[in-house]
């Protein structure tokens, strides 16, 4: 069993930084592979970005590519999304997730069998 909880998000201008945080608890963090998910206003929950077990692969929707970065450190439980050059269109409750097979990355949701309660973030001027 493995609890996330999400920590980080807030109201942001356009163009400016936040990084969101995922702590995990359970020893066996280092071999899940991790996801961010997000669910804008009034939309489905969409796929942000995903990384494996060692953080040696990523990958991310293309709306994200070049302005999010995921990254993870084993040694705190924890996994991160930076993210950089914000549009009111990123204003959404972001989601982490796991998933206990980590040597690939994951792109859906039905694929993780755990989840974070979520953090708002909302990019608006």
């Amino acid at each position: 069993q493995v609890q996330l909880v999400e920590s980080g998000g807030g109201l942001v201008q356009p163009g400016g930084s936040l990084r969101l945080s995922c702590a995990a608890s359970g020893r066996t963090f280092s071999s899940y592979a991790m996801g961010w998910f997000r669910r804008p206003p009034g939309q489905e929950r969409e796929f942000v970005a995903a990384i494996t077990w060692n953080g040696a692969y990523t990958y991310y929707a293309d709306s994200v590519k070049g302005r999010f970065t995921i990254s993870r450190d084993n040694a705190k439980n924890t996994v991160y999304l930076q993210m950089n050059s914000l549009k009111p269109e990123d204003t959404a409750v972001y989601y982490c997730a796991a998933k206990d097979s980590g040597s690939v990355y994951y792109t859906r949701i039905a694929q993780y069998s755990y989840w974070g309660q979520g953090t708002q973030v909302t990019v608006s001027s």
